[in-house]
């Protein structure tokens, strides 16, 4: 009975991995300009690629599978499989880009506080502007699997081998922690970057500890990672200023304890 159970599964396997198709295509945008690095997701077998400097791209698939397409700046597109035998050409309408808000910031009263924040410049950013510098692209990542759409998935008859080994070996928990944590870094890295250590140290942290205030300081006001996303550092600068008392005061602390 179990050879039997084992035959079929193979069969349908087999049938599944020699039933993909090569679906080709070209990512193009509204004034038929040829729109590059657009990521091609195959929702129903997890087939990822990106469109290259033509804005071809080519992604295994069968007829009736979405495939959608995603670029920063521009609309999230989906496009069903008709024919696997025609190109899919696809058009992505660009978002219109918000004006930057002007934001009115409370000063503490200290004046040397003050006027250093209000004149802080992000020269990294500064020197993109000026001599248009493109940004750098997003990091590249792994989508974890998720059960829900695994077991949607198989629902409707679209196994996904890997997605299912994903979740049963551990490795989708293990991606979605990591992220968290490579996030995190990231965000203490950007600010370091902006912020001389020795603006940390006069107010009472020791340089070796910063890296270890800035986590901290976003669990305990979480929207400053939203104001590093933003890349707003005055806004970073005077949340941090609220939690310098609070972090320093603990280690005061700590090193009370540790004496007695």
């Amino acid at each position: 009975m179990m050879r039997k159970n084992l035959a079929v599964f193979f069969f349908f396997l087999t049938i599944y991995f020699f039933g993909q198709h090569k679906i080709t295509g070209k990512t193009l945008s509204e004034n038929d300009m040829i729109v590059a690095s657009v990521l091609v997701v195959n929702i129903s077998n997890n087939q990822k690629v990106y469109s290259n400097s033509l804005g071809e791209f080519s992604i295994e698939g069968s007829e009736n599978d979405e495939i959608r397409f995603v670029k920063k700046g521009y609309e999230r597109a989906s496009r069903k499989v008709v024919d696997v035998e025609y190109p899919m050409n696809v058009v992505l309408v660009r978002i219109p880009e918000e004006i930057e808000e002007v934001e009115i910031i409370t000063t503490t009263g200290d004046l040397a506080k003050d006027s250093k924040r209000l004149t802080k410049i992000d020269k990294k950013e500064q020197l993109q502007k000026d001599i248009g510098l493109p940004k750098p692209p997003e990091k590249p990542r792994e989508v974890p699997a998720e059960v829900k759409k695994v077991l949607l998935a198989a629902a409707f008859g679209n196994v996904n081998v890997q997605a299912v080994y994903d979740l049963i070996s551990g490795k989708s928990r293990r991606q979605k922690r990591w992220y968290k944590y490579e996030d995190v870094q990231d965000d203490i890295l950007w600010i370091r970057k902006r912020i001389d250590d020795d603006d940390f140290v006069k107010d009472g942290i020791p340089v070796e500890r910063i890296s270890e205030f800035l986590e901290f300081s976003f669990i305990i006001k979480p929207e400053i990672r939203s104001y590093v996303k933003a890349k707003n550092i005055s806004r970073v600068m005077f949340n941090l200023e609220e939690v310098i008392p609070v972090y320093v005061d603990r280690l005061k602390e700590n090193n009370t304890k540790s004496k007695e």
